[in-house]
């Protein structure tokens, strides 16, 4: 048989011949009606092209070449679950609110092509792009994106607060091949009360009025069965020489979570900052009308529950516990951070770095790498902030010579310094008390 006498290329031919025919320009208004009448709750459009998008762009075309637009969704999460001492009944809320967008997600993307729209709805959380790992395993910023399409606003517990449902949302992306006549923009004011119930509730400490949100604080207790607490689980499972010796390290009760996550899907530990916080219309009522019942209810009950909280021995994290919740029970892990390359080691410091360990420190450090990569770097440390720049920049204090397969092999504890620097792998010029002031102020 011919291929053009194939009944697959004759309905094509015939279908081609009366195409559907998508629109230059697209209408906001159409489209967002079709995303509520989907299911949606909120919805906003940006244009790829604007400034604020650049730092996501090429990973969104390296998806879909000629997307040229964006369709953020916002489904709302039930308030009453996620307030639940019993952490389980949030966990099932979030994963129920998730299925749910991905699922009108995909049916909008199914709709958009049936009018001629092309369209990829992009994962809402997991799965995400594990062989960049640990560098970004992601590859859209919903919390940016929703901010631009006028969805609300970054709070201090780093949330995009909606207006009208607060904290309380899922986000969801889906990507477009055409221009819109209309696009969203950021809102001009911000839902957030500023009433620091977040901060209070943060069992790590993780959230701050300032912008220097602890990351890794938050991650290492509230992405314990994720990521790099994985990661420090199966490497405790491979250390142990005896069943005896794991169950030291690790509870049934924590095996028993690990395998929940592994079998029901990924959960997380705290979300607190969620349930405690009174912004958007929805919730703002019930805190403005009673402030003291509002706090008795949803902060004390928090602040008061026994519960373990994972914490990097000699972190904020560690400090915050231990002065703030007295019921509570700490736990040391490893946060299974571990750079890969030494320009990573030098772009992973400002989002690693543990304010309160470095007080009293004040020095500029140069880091000069040789071998697999030929770089530089400069880290200032003062007044208990940090700036990493690129090359050599001032005087320092210390300065580390280091071959980089070396010094990566050394933070993954592979490597023991003392030879290192005996062998010429790994020199300093300065006071070795400067080097070990600046592990101080990353211990993972």
């Amino acid at each position: 048989m011919k291929l053009s006498d194939h009944p697959t290329v004759k309905a094509y031919k015939e279908q081609k011949s009366q195409p559907i025919t998508s629109p230059a320009i697209l209408e906001a208004a159409v489209l967002k009606q079709m995303a509520l009448d989907a299911g949606a709750d909120d919805t906003g459009l940006i244009d790829l092209s604007r400034d604020t998008m650049a730092p996501y762009r090429q990973d969104l075309l390296d998806v879909m070449p000629d997307a040229k637009s964006a369709m953020v969704l916002a489904v709302r999460l039930n308030q009453t679950p996620l307030r639940s001492s019993v952490h389980s009944i949030a966990d099932n809320e979030f994963q129920q609110a998730i299925k749910n967008i991905k699922g009108i997600e995909r049916q909008l993307v199914t709709q958009f092509k049936k009018i001629g729209i092309k369209a990829c709805s992009m994962s809402v959380g997991f799965p995400m792009e594990m062989s960049r790992w640990p560098q970004k395993v992601w590859l859209t910023c919903d919390k940016v994106f929703a901010i631009e399409a006028g969805l609300g606003q970054m709070g201090y517990n780093r949330l995009v607060l909606h207006p009208r449902y607060g904290a309380a949302i899922i986000l969801g992306t889906i990507i477009l091949s055409n221009d819109c006549n209309q696009y969203d923009r950021p809102l001009a004011f911000n839902p957030c009360v500023e009433c620091g119930l977040c901060l209070k509730v943060c069992p790590t400490g993780a959230v701050k009025k300032t912008n220097n949100f602890d990351f890794t604080s938050c991650y290492s207790h509230n992405y314990r069965e994720r990521l790099g607490g994985f990661l420090n689980w199966v490497e405790q499972v491979v250390d142990s020489k005896t069943p005896a010796e794991y169950r030291r390290k690790v509870s049934d009760s924590e095996t028993f979570s690990m395998w929940q996550n592994l079998s029901i899907g990924a959960q997380t530990r705290c979300d607190r900052c969620i349930a405690v916080c009174p912004a958007g219309d929805e919730s703002i009522g019930e805190f403005i009308d009673d402030r003291k019942s509002y706090t008795n209810q949803y902060l004390k009950k928090f602040k008061n529950l026994p519960e373990t909280i994972y914490v990097v021995k000699g972190s904020d994290a560690e400090q915050h516990v231990l002065s703030n919740f007295p019921e509570k029970q700490v736990k040391y892990i490893s946060n299974g951070l571990r750079p890969l390359s030494a320009e990573m080691f030098l772009g992973s410091l400002a989002h690693i770095f543990q304010t309160n360990q470095s007080e009293g420190l004040n020095a500029v450090y140069h880091f000069s790498f040789t071998g697999n990569e030929n770089l530089a770097g400069t880290v200032i440390i003062r007044e208990k902030t940090i700036s990493v720049q690129e090359g050599l920049a001032g005087k320092a204090d210390l300065h580390v010579t280091a071959d980089s397969n070396t010094w990566i092999k050394f933070l993954a504890q592979e490597k023991n310094l003392v030879i290192a620097l005996a062998t010429r792998k790994i020199k300093i010029k300065g006071s070795p008390m400067l080097l070990k002031k600046f592990a101080k102020c990353f211990p993972s």
